[in-house]
Parts: C-alpha cells; structure tokens; sequence
C-alpha cells in the first residue's frame, strides 16, 4: 500500500520495478512489458480481485532539457522515480515506456472503483509535485496522469489496457500540466478520429484541400480595410468545411506543423498581391503561428523567400503569436526568430491578450507591435462597465508601449462603437465578417468600397 501517500490498506500501487530502471536510457522491450501486464491481469478474478493501469506523463520534459541539460533533466526523473519506488510496496509493476513515460500496473485488489483510482492518481502526482533540489536550483516537476480500470479496457489483455491507459494519457496531457483522466470508450473513438485526421493531414495539404480563409479587420477611425488574417479550413472530401479547433491538435506532434504554416502564408500572400492587381488596397494581411512552428531555425528565411517570391515588402505581412506562448516561451530560438521576423519588418502581433500573463518585458523582447485584446474582454463591452474599465486599462498600456491595438471577436454594432470610443484602432469579428474563401474576397472588398462602414452609434443599453 502507499502509507506514505496515506492510502487505504487494501490498495496496492506498486512495487515489481521491471527491467533496472536505474538504467534510465534504456526502454523495456515492449514484449516484456505486455508480458508483465498479462501475469497480472491473470490474477485479477480471483476471489473478485481486479486492476488497473496507469500511464505518467512528465510534463514540459523538452523545457527541462533546454533550461538544464540532458544530465540535469536524466537526474531530475531519476529523482520523481526513486520517490515513486519509495512510496511503493512489493506486488505491482512498474515500468518505463519507449517514450519516457511510465506505467504503473496494479496488483490484483478488492474494491478498486474509480473513485479511488481517482485518489491514486493523485496521491502519484502529489509524489511527482515534490520540489527537487538540483545544485543551487529548486526545480518542481508536474505530471499528467491517464488511467484505465482492468474491466474496462476494450480486451481483456496486457497489451489493451496499457493502450487503453495511454489513450487516456494523451487526452490528460491536451488539458495539462498535471492533468488526469480515465479511459472511455468514446475517448478512444475521439483518438481513432485524430488518429484518421492526421493521417489524412498530408495528403490534404499536397492535394490542396487546407485553404486559407480571409477575415477583414477594419479602422475604427475611418472604416478602411487595415488588413485580412488568414485563417485555417480543411474542406475535407467527406466532413465537410472544418475549422482550425476540429484537426490542428490532431497534428501536434507530427511534424506537419510548420508546413502548414508555410501553406498559409505562400496562399495568404498570393492572395494579397492577387488584391493589388485588382486594385483593392489591403495593407497587411497576418498569418497564425504555434510555437513549434516558432521554433524552426529556418523560419526567418522561409518568411524572406515568400515575401521576395510575390515581390511584397515585409510589412505586408504580419505572424500572430498567441500571448500564452511568449508569457512561457523559455526557448531562445523561439525569441531569436521572432526578433529576426521584426527586424526584417513584418508586424508582430500578441493574439489573445489578457488571456496569458505575458509582463512588459515580455512584450518587449519578443518586439510586439500590437496586442489584440481578447474576445473575452469584448464580448458586451457595450453594456458592462467593468468590461470597459479592463479595456481601458489595455488600451492605456498599449498607449504608454507605443503599440496598436485591435478589438477581437467584435460581434455586434454596439460593441465596435464602444471599442471606437474607447480608443481601440482596430476591430475584427462577425459583425463585420465572417471568414471566407480567397474568392469571395474581392467581391466584398468592391462591396465594402462603395458603403464605407464608419463607426456606428452606441445603442440604448450602452447609456
């Protein structure tokens, strides 16, 4: 049992430490593993007795390497699994899987209910939270945790469960750090779903069926057209028209990332000088980028090659990098590359703002030459007084840093004349229009001309 972890007495957690883990660069052979798992699955309907599996996933495991080294971060997991072994007792297994992770395997038990596989998973968390004291530093290590129950992995075998409890891993460590999850059979459908779509990422690219759509973000001073942000959409032969939220986490992690980018910036691009030819002034148009993507030494120079291939000036492009990704970006190459794409001319703007604790410093080193304020802060500004004291409080920062501002998600008349009043210089949203495909963009440019959309007045519930 886990005393340590003050666990009931009839739970068991671990204690069979399979294969040397001492020897942390070598993984067990997979075949050993599942072997483990079946002897003890053997056991688990005698006298009413079942299990379980549990899969640890350390978090931010890269971030550990960059900020400590590879000795450093072999010595700070081999710190969370000695802890692990010493909370432990004789009867279970554990083992380390070929990806870093760890599954730990139950001895049979009675009353194992999810309840307190739940408290289980905690109580290994609370292990693995521990600060860990590496030469004058204090590092503190999260984890996410998926579990499975023995009687409900789809096959009643070593090597079910333990997919089942990695299924459940994942999906933990999409809503992490220190995340946890137990297996369901519609996690699994939603994994086969993601598995399907990411397999089909790269043929949709090559074939073309990932395009970009182009939404207006308009001056509230004059009601110009200040620029188009290219969005993602998957016209999936089968699905349908499928948004960005529906198929990029399903290629995280593939290497697919950065030409996805790359495709929407060679099309945002073409587009905009396709506008030019037409007559239509477009300023700038901006493309979304991950922090993978941010991470490619050879972005600046992809970037370069494209604006010099349409011939257009740096500033008619603009990357937009989520504020959740510079407030944690510990990656120099990240900050290098950024500082490089400024320095060539293009705008850089912070997308979300409001939402990911990014400090001046912050915006200051990564050369930020917008924010854009989150939905959250503009969705009914118009009628919430609190709404308008936080934008104003952004606004004002953004004032004093000498960087613009735009007004996201503005859906309704009201909440664009309230973001005009309060000084935002630009708004992007439904109310103005919605993302559409390249070839409707000049139609409504022609449109837009000749009914220029000034400011609209406040309504009555604004007052």
């Amino acid at each position: 049992m886990l005393i340590a972890l003050g666990l009931p007495s009839m739970i068991v957690v671990a204690g069979l430490i399979l294969d040397r883990l001492d020897r942390s660069s070598a993984a067990p052979e997979v075949g050993k593993v599942i072997s483990s798992i079946n002897a003890v699955l053997a056991g688990q309907d005698e006298a009413g007795r079942t299990t379980g599996c549990f899969v640890v996933q350390f978090d931010d495991a890269p971030r550990l390497l960059d900020l400590h080294g590879r000795v450093a971060q072999s010595q700070i997991l081999r710190c969370c699994i000695d802890r692990l072994k010493g909370a432990m007792r004789f009867g279970d297994v554990m083992t380390r899987l070929e990806d870093g992770s760890l599954a730990v395997v139950l001895a049979p038990v009675h009353r194992l209910d999810l309840e307190t596989m739940v408290q289980i998973a905690g109580r290994i968390q609370a292990v693995v939270h521990q600060p860990i004291s590496l030469r004058e530093a204090t590092v503190h290590v999260t984890c996410c945790i998926g579990f499975c129950h023995g009687r409900r992995a789809p096959q009643p075998t070593g090597q079910s469960l333990l997919d089942a409890a990695q299924i459940a891993a994942d999906e933990a460590k999409r809503f992490g750090p220190g995340a946890i999850r137990a297996f369901s059979a519609d996690m699994a459908r939603a994994r086969a779903s993601r598995d399907a779509l990411r397999s089909g990422v790269e043929c949709a690219l090559a074939d073309g069926q990932i395009r970009a759509h182009f939404q207006p973000q308009l001056s509230t001073d004059t009601g110009a057209v200040s620029g188009m942000e290219a969005l993602a959409r998957w016209h999936h032969p089968e699905r349908g028209c499928l948004a960005p939220s529906e198929f990029l986490p399903a290629i995280e992690g593939s290497g697919l990332s950065t030409r996805l980018s790359i495709t929407m910036v060679t099309q945002a691009l073409s587009a905009l000088a396709d506008w030019d030819r037409a007559g239509f002034a477009v300023p700038t148009v901006s493309v979304n980028f991950s922090a993978a993507e941010l991470g490619d030494p050879q972005l600046p120079d992809r970037l370069k090659w494209e604006l010099d291939r349409f011939d257009l000036t740096a500033d008619r492009l603009t990357i937009e990098v989520l504020e959740t990704v510079v407030a944690t970006a510990e990656n120099d190459l990240i900050a290098s590359n950024i500082a490089a794409i400024a320095a060539m001319g293009c705008g850089v703007d912070l997308d979300d703002f409001g939402t990911g604790n990014a400090s001046i410093t912050t915006i200051r080193r990564f050369a930020v030459r917008r924010l854009k304020i989150d939905r959250s802060f503009v969705t009914g500004v118009d009628e919430d007084r609190e709404q308008q004291k936080l934008v104003a409080a952004i606004l004002s920062l953004a004032e004093r840093l000498g960087l613009e501002t735009l007004g996201e998600g503005v859906e309704t008349p009201a909440e664009h004349a309230m973001l005009a009043q309060l000084g935002c210089a630009h708004v992007q949203g439904y109310s103005i229009a919605r993302p559409m495909p390249a070839d409707e963009v000049v139609p409504w440019l022609a449109r837009q001309s000749e009914r220029q959309i000034f400011t609209p007045k406040i309504g009555l519930k604004a007052r």
